[in-house]
């Protein structure tokens, strides 16, 4: 199922209601591949980069919330990667990685405009205790104000896992909620097969794309069935969920 935070953990969005996106740059890929792991379990989208120049690239694809940088890089080193972070999103967050604790190398990183800084080994929730801290004084994110999520005249409410459509109640299975769930946190925005399997069926599910098909199938037959649709297919690209006409 699609990773929540954990219970009694108040769940960060971003401005727009979809998951906070974050960008962590290690050319170490078993702790890039950790990090990811905590992360996604925070209900957040994650991406990795194992040098400075997949970085720059990642960045301008993604253009993450928060960058988790490690301060040592095969092709380059942490502070000049910041500079260049820093021209395509002068105001995103980063939190400095580095395998040396010395007093000047912190303030180097702290002083290039990197905003914390961890020393290695750290703890994964030191981790993303810093990384929430910092997403909510950029404004980058915010916690999510109530449980109720509407599109058009269809409401799915979070808490309770009560669906309706025009005021007639919707029943579904665990997974068919999940993947409304996601749909409608992101409205209008076109969501590739990967993707939905990634949330919903977890990152590492080694499945079939078609079982993403299967399900937008029972999902129709239960949200649009007699109405006007509002789960769409993109040929080639995924589906997106917008109100009906």
């Amino acid at each position: 199922m699609m990773a929540t935070p954990p219970a009694g953990r108040t769940e960060l969005l971003r401005p727009d209601g979809s998951p906070v996106r974050v960008l962590v740059v290690d050319d170490e890929s078993a702790l890039a591949d950790l990090l990811s792991m905590a992360l996604r379990y925070e209900g957040w989208e994650v991406r990795t980069a194992g040098d400075g120049a997949e970085a720059v690239r990642t960045t301008r694809e993604l253009r993450p919330d928060a960058v988790v940088l490690d301060i040592m890089l095969p092709d380059t080193d942490g502070l000049a990667v910041l500079g260049r972070l820093r021209q395509e999103l002068p105001d995103v967050p980063v939190l400095f990685l580095t395998a040396r604790d010395a007093v000047e190398d912190r303030i180097a990183g702290l002083t290039a405009g990197g905003d914390d800084y961890v020393t290695k080994p750290f703890s994964l929730e030191e981790v993303v205790a810093r990384l929430r801290g910092l997403l909510r004084r950029s404004g980058a994110a915010a916690a999510r104000a109530e449980s109720v999520l509407a599109v058009g005249d269809l409401v799915l409410d979070e808490d309770s896992h009560e669906v309706s459509r025009g005021g007639q109640e919707i029943h579904l299975t665990a997974t068919e909620f999940e993947l409304l769930r996601y749909l409608m946190r992101n409205p209008r925005r076109v969501l590739s097969k990967a993707q939905i399997l990634d949330r919903v069926w977890s990152y590492d599910f080694g499945g079939q794309a078609n079982v993403v098909e299967l399900y937008i199938s029972y999902l129709r037959r239960k949200i649009d069935a007699g109405r006007s649709p509002m789960i769409h297919t993109r040929r080639g690209a995924g589906y997106l969920l917008k109100p009906g006409e």
